[in-house]
């Protein structure tokens, strides 16, 4: 083989890999977005910022003419998907969207990524307490698959008799 083509695959094999790996967020998440997180937008007023933001449905409210959801926050991962290595969340956020999204589909705990504006700032009751949302006008509600639980189980011999779990 000719080490001027062979050198050539390689460095192209090497740029698609470089570029595949770059790709990951779906196409209608990508962008430049605000890093503050909805905790931080309660404390120092953000309206008008332009913001990713993702979690847990907790609740769906559908209204005449759009939709709101009632979030709980937490950080993104590389792909803009909800990433849940905590129990610290980023706090609660509402997004309102134009249309009907049906709570059905829209069930408590999936998984949802909003791309929007933050809008303003409701207050509402969660239990006793008197709680501060920021709102999201959203151009984009991006619902996740839900992540199944596969349990991997390896029935190979070990290659040793004193290789194992003992």
């Amino acid at each position: 083989m000719n080490t001027k083509s062979s050198g050539w695959m390689a460095a192209m094999a090497a740029t698609v890999a470089l570029l595949a790996g770059c790709a990951t967020q779906p196409a209608p998440l990508q962008g430049d977005y605000s890093a503050v997180t909805p905790r931080q937008a309660v404390e120092v007023d953000q309206t008008g910022a332009s913001v990713r933001w993702g979690g847990r449905v907790i609740q769906v409210e559908p209204k005449e003419n759009r939709t709101c959801f009632e979030m709980l926050s937490t950080q993104l991962n590389g792909s803009a998907r909800p990433y849940w290595a905590t129990d610290d969340t980023g706090g609660r956020f509402i997004a309102c969207r134009a249309g009907f999204y049906d709570p059905a589909i829209f069930q408590e705990g999936r998984e949802v990524t909003f791309t929007g504006r933050i809008s303003g700032y409701e207050n509402r009751q969660i239990g006793g307490y008197d709680y501060r949302f920021p709102t999201v006008e959203a151009d984009v509600i991006y619902l996740w698959p839900i992540r199944e639980q596969v349990d991997v189980v390896n029935n190979y011999p070990a290659p040793w008799p004193w290789w194992g779990w003992w």
